[in-house]
Parts: C-alpha cells; structure tokens; sequence
C-alpha cells in the first residue's frame, strides 16, 4: 500500500460484499498508517454490498455449467448438486418469467428460463462456464423487483461511521430514494462522508439526472452496467453521465476493467489505454482500479501506469470549452459564479494556482468542476476535508488552521502556495473562499502576489 500510495493512488477503496468487519478495520488502520509512512494523505472508500445477488454455496466451491445442460436455481437449503445452484434471495421465482436470461459470474454464463415454481426456477445453459461460490447473479429488466438498501447496508453505514470511512459508495441504485436511506443513517451517526452513487442498473442510467443531482458524486460502475444493458450502450452511458456530473458539479469516478489485461500482463492494451485517456478526456475525476490492484500481478506497476496516462493526456483537455459550457445552467448560485470567475482569470491574469480556503470542500468541489489548468490548492483544518477532496479533479489539499482575520488569512494562503511548491515567489495566485455570516457560500475572489521567504 506504501507504494501504491507514493505511485500516485488519491483514493483506496474496501468492498463491504468481501472480507469481515475485522478484515476490514485491519485494512482500514494499514491503509492509515501506509498513507503516512508515504507521506501523504489519502482518502478511503466504503463500497456497500447493497442489492446484489449472489449464488450460494455450490458443491466443492466450483462447477461447471455446459451449454445445453439443464440448471435449477433453487431457494431451498441443501437442495443442490451438479445442475443445481442455491439463491437466498425469496423473490427470484416472481422475478423472472419464461424466456427471460439470468446471468451468473459477472456475466460470463448466460442461463435461459424456461419455467417457474415457488421454490426454484428451471433453466437451460446458453454461455457455459465456471462458477463459483457466492459469485453474482443478475437479471436485466427485473430492477424494480429487487430489494433495496437493508439492514446489512446499515450495518455496514454505522462500520464506516465508527472506522472514519470518508466516502460511501452506493451499490445498485435505481432512484435517489435509495440514497436517502444512506444519508439518513448518516445523520443519525452525525458522520456527513459524501455518498457516491453507483450507476449500474439501467432503470439507474434512465433516472441518471435526478441520482446525480442527489448524490454526492457518481461512478460509471461498467462492470455490471455491461450485463444490465446491451454493451453497446456502455460508452454513450458513460458520456452522458460524465456530462451530467459535469453540469451539477459533481465528481465522477470511471471504474472497472479500465486496465484488465494487467491482472496477468505487466503492460495493458493500446485499446485500454486509449479507454482511460478518452474517460480523462470526457471529463473524469477519477478512474478507478479493481482487480488489477486487489488481485493482479502487477498493481503498482498498473497505478504508475494510470498516472503516465493522465500526465500525457491532461495538456490536451478541453480547457476553453469547459470553462465556457461544463457547468452552464440554470441555477447558478453565487458560489459557482464566483468559483467560475476565478478559473476564468488564470488565463486571462496568468495565475500560477488557485488556493482554496474551505471548511466543507464544497468551494473546491466548485472550482474544480470548472477545469482550471493550474493546480488548485485546498486547505482544510478538518482532515476529513483534507482526504475526501484526494477524489476531486486537479486539487491537492493541505491541513491548514485558518486565520479568523481576513487579511491573515489571504498572507498564509500566499505563503502556503509558496511553501508547497505551487508557486514561486513573484507569481500571481488566486485565492476563493466563502467567508462567514453572508449566507452566500463561496463569494471572496481575491488576486494576491506571492512573497519572497522571509
């Protein structure tokens, strides 16, 4: 982890659907005390199980299932050999109907239903393969039927809660309402970590608008997006997300399979490379390893290999054109106006950074979904404002104690720039804040020149 952090990973993710809480509260503490060994501060994401559907136990913890044989999903416990597969879920019979497809193994075999019973649902193998215990199931079209945010979610809400989790990621969202149910159980705990939303069911890609506004910030989550709707459909799902996160100054994270081929090989595939950079291009924050760095071979060499990407890809970004119609809407507040104003000057002024003051983040949230070209330097006295940021687009963020004196606070954000190596003695930077007792958010742009060291 120490060196996955000093390679460049911002953000380490721990899914709740594998490992106990202990598992997890050791990793949670190792990941702390690797981030400060490499000297960096970094954020950890709590991904929830939610709604997923799995196989149970089957017979020697792998089988094989071989087109054209018959298969018999089955609710009942101990009623499984060689053709039968166990689900604990009650509402599969109901679900599915004859002639639907159910998908095991993260897609990879492709059952067809050729009829139904209370207990069990009979089936036939179209895409043979291998599966294994507790590997998923799912079922395209069938989103309203299944369950929503429960107990296990919540339990796994108050872990994150109680081991200073800094984001939640939402498993199978469908609508907004289900991360209402996430938020509440967060207010309950006093704990205010954003809640990323998971786009991974279709009826979620077809309410995508209202989820992203709800949310505190979105993942293109590709690998069962893939099997819920037809691949095809994947990238214009992709943009169209990346675009509306974009438009409500959300973050976005672009996840899974983004370098699959460095499971096993030490480099990826000019298409995989191509894939990331086109991501970084449509407006990403963040792109996300999965097994290349839980599982694969090579996983630091895959996070070394993500940041060559991103360095060569980022001169190149639509910078002009995303100051001018990224955010562009029609609520505009005057935070985001401010926020807008101030990427506008380091052009037009030649500023060497943007330094951000904050409490919450939300000021370099706001700054940074316009796309500045010069780095954006977030100070915090809260460490959790500190991690959570790691998620944000071109921001580096630095505990700092501010100053309740204004004209204090503009000198130390001067000599922090200078301090940090953001800018140089000399250089012009920009400085957005909100001050207290306006009521107004974000509404302080001021220009100051840094300072020789004294």
């Amino acid at each position: 982890m120490v060196e996955l952090i000093s390679a460049g990973a911002d953000v380490l993710r721990l899914n709740f659907s594998h490992g106990t809480r202990d598992e997890h509260a050791e990793m949670a503490a190792r990941a702390r005390e690797a981030a400060a060994e490499a000297g960096r501060e970094i954020a950890l994401m709590g991904d929830l199980p939610g709604p997923k559907l799995r196989v149970g136990e089957v017979p020697g913890g792998l089988m094989e299932l071989r087109q054209g044989d018959p298969c018999r999903l089955t609710l009942r416990e101990g009623d499984h050999d060689g053709t039968t597969i166990p689900v604990a879920w009650s509402g599969l019979p109901e679900a599915v109907k004859e002639g639907d497809a159910i998908y095991l193994a993260d897609g990879k075999i492709r059952l067809r239903t050729l009829a139904t019973s209370s207990e069990s649902v009979e089936t036939a193998v179209e895409v043979g393969g291998s599966l294994a215990s507790h590997q998923g199931l799912n079922l395209p079209g069938a989103d309203e039927a299944l369950p929503g945010v429960g107990s296990a979610d919540l339990t796994w809400v108050d872990f994150a809660v109680e081991n200073g989790i800094d984001l939640l990621a939402v498993s199978f969202v469908r609508r907004s309402a289900d991360l209402e149910v996430v938020a509440e159980r967060l207010r309950e705990r006093e704990w205010d970590a954003p809640l990323i939303a998971k786009i991974e069911k279709e009826r979620a890609a077809e309410r995508a608008e209202e989820i992203v506004q709800a949310a505190g910030g979105v993942m293109i989550a590709r690998g069962d997006l893939g099997i819920e709707v037809r691949l095809e459909r994947v990238p214009l799902i992709q943009k169209r997300l990346l675009r509306l996160a974009g438009r409500y100054s959300k973050p976005s994270i672009t996840a899974t399979q983004m370098l699959a081929s460095m499971v096993r090989s030490p480099q990826p595939t000019r298409a995989e490379v191509a894939d990331v950079a086109n991501a970084i291009y449509d407006g990403t924050d963040a792109v996300m390893l999965s097994e290349e760095t839980a599982v694969g071979e090579h996983p630091v060499e895959a996070v070394r290999t993500m940041v060559r990407i991103a360095t060569q890809t980022e001169p190149e970004l639509p910078y002009a054109s995303w100051l001018r119609r990224r955010t562009r809407r029609e609520d505009r507040d005057v935070g985001d106006t401010v926020a807008s104003g101030a990427v506008g000057a380091v052009a037009e002024l030649g500023l060497a950074a943007l330094v951000v003051p904050t409490q919450s983040g939300r000021t370099a949230r706001l700054v940074s979904a316009h796309r500045p070209r010069v780095p954006v330097l977030a100070l915090s006295p809260r460490i959790e404002t500190v991690r959570r940021l790691n998620l944000l687009w071109g921001v580096a963020c630095e505990l700092h104690e501010q100053p309740e004196n204004l004209n204090d606070l503009l000198d130390s954000c001067a000599h922090r720039a200078r301090e940090l190596g953001f800018a140089k003695p000399g250089d012009l930077i920009g400085i957005t804040a909100g001050l207290p007792g306006h009521g107004l958010g974000t509404n302080l742009f001021e220009v100051q020149p840094v300072p020789a060291a004294s």
